[in-house]
């Protein structure tokens, strides 16, 4: 079923960094379909705002619910709010 695993990573920093001052990027990837999302970031701290509103969009669309968050558990997942 979709969303039942998303596979989550930020990558970066890159460099040079881009016209919008974004040295980071973030994908979420649905197993079931392979989907792909991608954010950019100017900071690792945006990643828990960014996955809210990846949250949103992706469950209001399909009608399915995220049931499973998969990452590396680098510090951007696993301080604060996550």
């Amino acid at each position: 079923m979709p969303l039942e695993l998303v596979h989550t990573d930020v990558c970066g920093p890159l460099t040079p960094v881009s016209n919008g001052q974004n040295q980071y990027f973030l994908s979420f990837i649905d197993d079931y379909s392979r989907k792909t999302w991608v954010y950019f970031l100017k900071r690792k701290s945006e990643v828990f705002s960014y996955f809210k509103e990846f949250k949103t969009l992706v469950e209001e669309q399909s009608g399915y619910h995220i049931k499973a968050l998969r990452s590396d558990q680098g510090g951007e997942y696993t301080a604060g709010a996550f």
